[in-house]
């Protein structure tokens, strides 16, 4: 969908099989001719990586990774055999300095990996492709423009002039993997009849759910009728040559796109026909996106289809180090977690890569808004160079093209902390806010994509760029800067297009499987815990710190004595810190318009930023934000003197009727106090209650006044519907912390198999951050606080393991040593 050229009835074939490759010292050889026939060449797969070639031949360690800068990778398949005649051989991507062979002649040079190539060629039937990819290292010591600051998180300065991925080239970020060969499809494309070039498609939808959508070309060969088709309905484009066609296609009561946690993320069939002759274009969405900056001009709110969106989600990393794969089939389990924790926006970040047409695809579907950085991040880029801004340019149409009619694209953003880096090292915003980020860029976000929001850089529009109270902010004061919870409505914070950061720990049986070292004491574990460059911390001692702030361990102590309990602790500790944190900004009231958690997966296994693992397995944390993000949430706000407060919230399109409940215990089974309120929540509503209104008198429940000993131990809040009595959300609140409340429940547990496999928990008291362990199955839900009665998750048969298989395993809690067996 939206590639510049459609060639119509062409025959269009991956060359995917019967490549070699060869690794050679950077400059050994200059022309394919000088390669002696006895070099030895390994098979390879495209689209892939050398790094992913090597790996498979068993010659590439992951732990260590070989640098491959300095080398120059050839890739050789013979095109023998395929008929004479015009064909187009299209390169998706080439990373990165590529030499393009044909024959034993350059014919093409390409120097970005972010380009898409094309070369029209005639076919003999005894034809010969090579590739080779310069050493890049020779490119990356080319002197350019004086910068006017050095980031120190990359292992070279020179990556800000060569167009390629800061993947493996961020010491304490990731391994140094090196993105080198052909990382996207190559095609052999042999032209049809005829062809558009200069295709454009827009879709919007109008204020009376009208969509309309318009297309634009130029045919090579003159036609006489053109129609486009979308819903059932159709169009004639106009013409006054016969080959340049434009037109709209008006569609009323179209049902419109929605992110998944508002609505139906709704999709139409586009046709093309041309003289009779129907051609598909692919799925289209409806919808309107807009931003608002409030009454003070600091915010930044999204509205789609007139609804105001609080964005919720993760910074993506890749799918795939090695091979840099871009196909729907890597990207889809990926996405479909994020869809299931409740995410309903994805960033993109600069200092990943672009991700292929099909991720786009996957979210349109989804319907996960995405953010998407241009590849910009820290340096200070030769903007002025001659010939930069052309091929930025070709850079941005490459992304774009493809994707140009696709729902989820929400934001365009010029970058990453370009304008932060420079800032933090004191220099004027007119050294670092140029026309390249505020023209140039924006400018072709515009021409490719008018529907979308522009965002100049991430973070920017505050005092400083990184001040969280205005604009786009990378909010670290809860996390990184080990500030306290409350700074996280002390902060004011406004949009985190990044958050939260955490070495998160990974389920025992990834470690077990993936990394069965000593935790935290073994080098091999910490060389998988993030780090900036540079600095006297890791993202570790981070996570102690709020360890140590919310449980009151010694973490250096506890992990010396006690290390499994260590590991519980780390695994709930950051479940519970992001529970805090959005439950204060999706509260009504909230400055918070959407925040996005740094990382959404991790590259190793190992305590990574990642809430899920490289495995693709949920950590302790994804679930947390699983309930954190629910369309249906209920949160409580403890407001000091002034009480706590229990908020409801309704993302839906339709009336909820709701029975909220509220109980403080004590000894974590005793009701102290409790009470009620039922309601009809509105779609795209909330609503708030102090606790004493439902209590209908005062009771001290957050220990503000404290008046003799702390009554209780724990509140616990209940959201159920009205009419089936299903408990649509819960939460939580400690009065005296977390270590008062754990408590050794009496547990049972019951299976059943319906449609799937249910467990039934039972407990008779409060029970902290319960753990469920079926080994062949993924659990709907984990690592939950429970009040006294029962709660009910699925069991699903994991890949391999029979539907019909009675799970086993294990139940743990923070508050016990005991383990339940079933």
């Amino acid at each position: 969908m939206g590639v510049r050229t459609i060639q119509l009835g062409a025959d269009e074939r991956p060359l995917e099989g019967g490549w070699e490759l060869l690794v050679t010292e950077g400059g050994r050889y200059q022309r394919p001719s000088d390669i002696p026939r006895s070099a030895i060449r390994l098979a390879a797969l495209v689209p892939g990586t050398a790094a992913g070639a090597l790996s498979a031949a068993g010659l590439y360690d992951l732990n260590e990774p070989e640098g491959l800068l300095e080398k120059d990778i050839w890739y050789f398949r013979s095109l023998e055999g395929e008929a004479p005649g015009a064909a187009v051989l299209r390169f998706e991507g080439l990373a990165t300095v590529t030499e393009i062979y044909v024959n034993g002649e350059l014919a093409l040079t390409s120097t970005s990996m972010f380009e898409c190539r094309e070369l029209a060629l005639q076919l003999t039937g005894r034809d010969e492709l090579v590739l080779c990819f310069r050493a890049l290292a020779p490119h990356l010591e080319r002197r350019g423009p004086r910068a006017r600051w050095r980031p120190q998180l990359f292992d070279n300065q020179g990556l800000r002039s060569v167009r390629t991925t800061l993947l493996g080239h961020m010491p304490g970020w990731c391994p140094s993997i090196h993105a080198v060969g052909p990382w996207r499809p190559i095609s052999l494309v042999r032209p049809g009849k005829n062809f558009a070039s200069n295709l454009r498609l827009s879709a919007s939808l109008g204020d009376g759910g009208t969509g309309q959508l318009s297309a634009s070309f130029r045919l090579a060969t003159p036609a006489s009728s053109v129609r486009l088709t979308c819903d059932g309905h159709s169009s004639a484009l106009s013409s006054d040559d016969g080959t340049h066609f434009s037109g709209s296609l008006l569609i009323p009561d179209i049902e419109p796109w929605w992110p998944h946690t508002h609505g139906k993320p709704a999709l139409h069939d586009v046709q093309l026909t041309i003289d009779g002759q129907t051609h598909g274009l692919g799925l289209v969405g409806f919808r309107t996106i807009a931003v608002e900056h409030g009454p003070d001009g600091r915010d930044f709110r999204l509205f789609v289809n007139g609804e105001r969106i609080f964005c919720r989600g993760a910074v993506w990393t890749t799918a795939d180090l090695l091979n840099l794969s871009g196909s729907a089939e890597t990207y889809a389990p990926w996405l479909m977690q994020a869809a299931d924790a409740g995410m309903n926006m994805i960033r993109i970040g600069g200092t990943m890569t672009y991700e292929s047409a099909d991720f786009f695809r996957l979210c349109d579907r989804l319907g996960i808004l995405i953010w998407q950085d241009f590849m910009f991040a820290n340096f200070d880029y030769p903007v002025g160079e001659e010939g930069f801004a052309d091929q930025i340019r070709r850079e941005i149409e490459t992304l774009l093209l493809p994707v140009q009619v696709s729902p989820s694209l929400a934001v365009l953003c010029g970058g990453s902390e370009v304008y932060q880096q420079a800032a933090m090292l004191g220099l004027p915003e007119p050294t670092w806010r140029g026309a390249f980020f505020t023209e140039t860029l924006a400018s072709a976000a515009s021409e490719f994509r008018p529907d979308v929001i522009y965002v100049e850089n991430s973070p920017s529009g505050g005092a400083m760029p990184f001040s969280p109270n205005q604009g786009v902010t990378h909010y670290y004061g809860v996390g990184a800067y080990c500030r306290p919870l409350e700074d996280a409505r002390r902060a004011e914070v406004r949009f985190a297009a990044e958050c939260l950061a955490f070495a998160h720990v990974p389920t025992q049986a990834t470690l077990d499987e993936h990394l069965a070292v000593p935790a935290v004491h073994d080098p091999r574990w910490k060389s998988r815990v993030p780090r900036d460059r540079n600095a006297s911390w890791d993202f570790e001692d981070v996570r102690d710190h709020y360890l140590q702030l919310l449980y009151g361990f010694d973490p250096t102590r506890l992990r010396r004595e006690d290390q499994g309990r260590y590991l519980d602790l780390s695994r709930a500790v950051t479940a519970e810190v992001v529970t805090e944190t959005f439950a204060e900004w999706r509260r009504p009231g909230s400055s918070c318009n959407g925040a996005l958690v740094w990382t959404y997966q991790d590259i190793l296994p190992g305590a990574g930023w990642g809430v899920i693992d490289s495995t693709g397995e949920p950590k302790p944390v994804w679930y947390a934000l699983k309930r954190a993000f629910r369309p249906l949430q209920l949160v409580v706000s403890d407001e000091g003197t002034n009480g706590l407060y229990v908020h409801a919230l309704n993302e839906s399109s339709r009336t909820r009727n709701v029975i909220i409940r509220l109980t403080c215990l004590r000894d974590g089974r005793q009701k102290v106090v409790s009470g009620e309120s039922s309601t009809a929540l509105a779609p795209r509503s909330t609503y708030s209650i102090a606790a004493t209104d439902m209590f209908g008198a005062f009771f001290d429940t957050t220990y503000a006044f404290r008046f003799g000993p702390v009554p209780h131990h724990v509140t616990v809040a209940t959201m159920h519907d009205a009419e089936t009595g299903e408990m649509l959300s819960d939460a939580f609140h400690f009065p005296q912390g977390r270590e008062t409340a754990f408590f050794d429940p009496e547990i049972s547990i019951s299976l059943r198999k319906d449609d799937v496999w249910t467990m039934t928990i039972e407990a008779d008291r409060f029970a902290q951050s319960v753990s469920v362990d079926a080994q062949g199955f993924s659990m709907s839900d984990d690592w939950f606080h429970m009040g006294p009665g029962q709660r009910t998750i699925r069991l699903t048969p994991r890949p391999g393991t029979s539907s019909d298989l009675l799970p086993t395993g294990t139940l743990t809690t923070l508050g016990s040593r005991r383990v339940w067996r079933f």
